[in-house]
C-alpha cells in the first residue's frame, strides 16, 4: 500500500496500554472475536505467552487446532493516540484500523479508519 495522508477528525487514546506484540511464528491462543457497532470486522482477542492479551487481526492468525494458533507475521496492537487536528500518515490499512506514524513525534500506532480524513499529500 502507498503511504497516505490523514487529518485525525475525532481524538483516539488507547485502552490499551501494554499493546500484545509478537513475531512471525509466536503461538497464540484464540479467544473471542470482537463484536461491536463500530464496523471493525474479523479481530480475535488473543493470548500469547508472557504478555497480556490483545486484539489481533484474523489474517495474522493461523489456525493449528481449535484454539491453538501461530502469527503469520510480526505484530503489535499499539494504538496511536490521537488529538483532532493532527497530521498523519496512513502506512498500512486493516480492518477498520490504518497504521499510522505521526511526523511530528516520531511514533507509530493503530488508528480507527473513521477516525481519519485522508488528505492530499
Amino acid at each position: 500500500m502507498e503511504t497516505k495522508s490523514y487529518l485525525v477528525v475525532q481524538a483516539h487514546t488507547s485502552a490499551y496500554p501494554e499493546p500484545i506484540t509478537f513475531e512471525k511464528g509466536a503461538p497464540l491462543v484464540i479467544g473471542e472475536k470482537y463484536e461491536g457497532p463500530e464496523d471493525w470486522d474479523d479481530w480475535f482477542f488473543c493470548d500469547t505467552p508472557g504478555q497480556r492479551g490483545g486484539w489481533v487481526p484474523a489474517q495474522l492468525i493461523e489456525v493449528i487446532n481449535g484454539t491453538n494458533a501461530r502469527a503469520r507475521d510480526d505484530y503489535t496492537a499499539k494504538e496511536l493516540n490521537v488529538r483532532e487536528g493532527d497530521a498523519l500518515l496512513g502506512l498500512k490499512i486493516l480492518n477498520g484500523w490504518c497504521w499510522c506514524s505521526n511526523p511530528d513525534s516520531s511514533e507509530s500506532g493503530w488508528v480507527p479508519l473513521a477516525n481519519l480524513r485522508e488528505t492530499c499529500p
